[in-house]
């Protein structure tokens, strides 16, 4: 009988020390926001906030992009703008682009943020990660997916390409990547494991069809990175850096690669089911020298400054032109140039000068470019890209809408 009561107290106890267990680990889980931060000793380590992925297009069949080019972030406030009115200087800083990056994602209300380059200036920023930081702010507050590029300014700072990219692609909502994942190339004795690739922010990011739709299991879209460098002497003589050969076996190898799930379309509900591949879309920082070429040809926008590029002609464009399915490139480096034109039949167009601490024209405002990608309607669905269309916002009172352009339209590309 004794050994009985003590059995039933030992299995009382044991109870009460599960239940108590339990209730903690509920208390802490409520308390400490579980799901948002580990301790690990005695540090408080915070987890990366991501937004809904994949990328995707609305239900009303659109994806719309901003493009952000050369913001110059230095150290806020106190780093005083370039090429202003004189009415405007006393009172502008680094705080004008970061008002102007929240009035154009207000306005413009975009699906994805695509920063290409020279994020900060690095002569400028007494702290890279700090500036890095405050220049992404308004789009991690926005909780937008965004990504980046680097330029050649932004590792002039405290911080290297690689230690840029890592730092870049752990900020919050940030899709970015250091250089694609271990398992992107199955070819690897070809040299285009991500440790043979060169730089720093090569990847591909592919949207996927809208919800609901046929293709909302399949890529309808992609946007290719890639790192153009900084500055390189070649052959004796300082010049800016080039997309090397191992960049451009991995943007073939990408082209080629199967897009998802495809699923078969209801017979009898729409008038075209033939397979194609998806167009796709190309952001680096550094123009390639054959867009100097563009001053003797039609251009929407303005040309106003030499096109500052490498003295090396890397094999890009012909790359792009033989994988067919690049149909625009957006660059930036060249601040008070912000057109499009054709080269063989790819568009290249410049973001135009996003930050006030970068150079500019006064009384010329910043700018920002938006890409808008519309799918084609189905009878019952929306299904492949059908156009993408371009135009540029400036930082005026109106934030005024100019140089509206088709890029492309699959019905005259066929």
């Amino acid at each position: 009988m004794e050994s009985d009561t003590k059995k039933a107290e030992k299995n009382w106890k044991h109870s009460l020390l599960y239940l108590t267990f339990i209730i903690t680990i509920i208390h802490l889980t409520h308390q400490t926001n579980f799901s948002r931060k580990l301790i690990i000793g005695n540090e408080t380590v915070r987890i990366k906030k991501t937004s809904d992925l994949p990328l995707r297009f609305r239900s009303d069949g659109t994806f719309k992009i901003l493009q952000v080019a050369d913001m110059h972030y230095g150290n806020g406030m106190v780093t005083r703008c370039k090429d202003v009115l004189a009415s405007e200087f006393e009172f502008c800083s680094d705080l004008n682009t970061t008002r102007f990056l929240k009035r154009i994602i207000q306005a413009e209300s975009p699906d994805f943020i695509a920063f290409t380059g020279d994020n900060i200036y690095g002569p400028s920023s007494s702290d890279a990660a700090e500036s890095l930081f405050q220049a992404f702010g308004p789009a991690m507050e926005s909780r937008l997916p965004w990504a980046a590029i680097l330029g050649n300014h932004d590792p002039e700072s405290s911080m290297n390409r690689e230690e840029l990219m890592s730092l870049i692609s752990l900020m919050d909502y940030s899709v970015s990547q250091i250089n694609p994942s271990a398992d992107c190339l199955a070819d690897s004795a070809k040299g285009c494991t991500p440790s043979k690739i060169d730089g720093f922010g090569n990847y591909n990011l592919r949207v996927y069809g809208a919800p609901g739709s046929m293709l909302a299991n399949s890529s309808v879209l992609n946007l290719l990175f890639l790192d153009s460098g900084d500055r390189v002497v070649y052959q004796g003589i300082r010049t800016y850096d080039w997309i090397k050969d191992s960049q451009l076996h991995w943007l073939r190898h990408v082209s080629q690669e199967p897009q998802g799930q495809e699923q078969d379309p209801p017979q009898s509900t729409d008038h075209d089911t033939t397979p194609i591949t998806p167009p796709a879309l190309a952001f680096f920082h550094i123009p390639i020298p054959e867009v100097r070429h563009l001053f003797y040809k039609q251009i929407v926008g303005q040309f106003q400054e030499g096109v500052a590029c490498s003295r090396v002609n890397s094999p890009v464009l012909p790359t792009l032109v033989s994988m067919g399915d690049v149909k625009a490139v957006f660059i930036g480096h060249d601040h008070i140039n912000d057109f499009c034109g054709i080269l063989d039949g790819i568009w290249f167009c410049y973001g135009g000068g996003f930050g006030y601490h970068a150079y500019g024209k006064a009384g010329w405002p910043r700018r920002a470019r938006i890409i808008l990608a519309e799918l084609e309607k189905g009878r019952n669905y929306w299904t492949r890209v059908q156009r993408i269309t371009t135009w540029k916002r400036l930082d005026d009172e109106r934030l005024s809408k100019i140089d509206e352009q088709i890029l492309w339209d699959q019905l005259f590309s066929r």
